[in-house]
């Protein structure tokens, strides 16, 4: 399977213009780079103009709603979103946790609108700080339990899960590669306990929080983790190339 590469640019760049070169500088180095998936998650005022201009590349949605219409001030729907040829959409990750309410039950919702709408969905979870040692596996399990109540099996094939410790999020100060191989593991029982071992083992499960091209290596050699979700990271694009061109030299069996 290819590593799968999420770029997620968050509340960045500041201007359109920034945010055309940056694409454009990755798209043009992408041309010479084989057996990685890469999909950009740009803020909404750009992604419909680049989705539809850039029709060579994958985009996703840093967010949605889960209604399909309606008065929802501020809001996007995934169907809205599959009409602007976005494939894929982050779910739950903790800075809208954090900044915004977000519940388990919010998150829940959004999961089961994005997956019956036929999108691609990542959904994020992970633990709040360092100190939760043990616990890790505890709130992995509660966070996927939440979010997986009430999906048919089916859907969990347009299932990504992304394990982003928060405490690790714009740190500079990854978690190890082993540690994010055992979340990994976690993740898998959870869905093979809940659905059967052929669906757990068909999610790709990536790894979030200060990634880099430094790093990207040692967290795909671990093979249970199938990709990266990348922050700061996405932002530069001499960075960027160097971390996608290294996750496609990581072979896969």
């Amino acid at each position: 399977m290819r590593p799968l590469i999420i770029a997620n640019w968050k509340m960045n760049p500041q201007n359109y213009a920034e945010a055309e070169q940056l694409l454009a500088a990755v798209l043009g180095a992408m041309k010479r780079i084989r057996g990685v998936t890469v999909v950009f998650c740009p803020p909404f005022v750009w992604l419909t103009d680049f989705s539809h201009k850039l029709r060579q590349a994958s985009f996703g949605a840093q967010d949605v709603f889960w209604e399909s219409a309606g008065a929802y001030t501020g809001e996007i729907s995934p169907a809205m979103l599959k009409a602007s040829r976005v494939s894929h959409v982050i779910v739950g990750h903790s800075e809208r946790r954090r900044w915004l309410g977000e519940t388990d039950e919010m998150v829940r919702r959004k999961l089961a609108a994005v997956l019956a709408a036929g999108l691609t969905a990542i959904l994020c979870v992970g633990e709040d700080s360092r100190e939760e040692g043990n616990n890790v596996s505890a709130v992995l399990e509660q966070q996927l339990e939440a979010a997986l109540t009430g999906l048919a099996k089916a859907s969990l094939a347009r299932l990504v899960v992304a394990y982003e410790p928060v405490w690790a999020i714009g740190t500079g100060e990854s978690d190890s590669p082993s540690n994010a191989l055992s979340a990994a593991l976690t993740i898998r029982k959870v869905i093979r306990d809940r659905f059967d071992q052929k669906v757990a083992q068909g999610v790709p499960v990536l790894y979030g929080g200060s990634v880099s091209s430094e790093n990207i290596v040692s967290f795909l050699s671990e093979k249970g983790i199938g990709g990266a979700l990348v922050g700061g990271a996405s932002l530069y694009a001499e960075e960027f190339i160097a971390l996608v061109t290294r996750a496609a030299s990581v072979s896969r069996s």
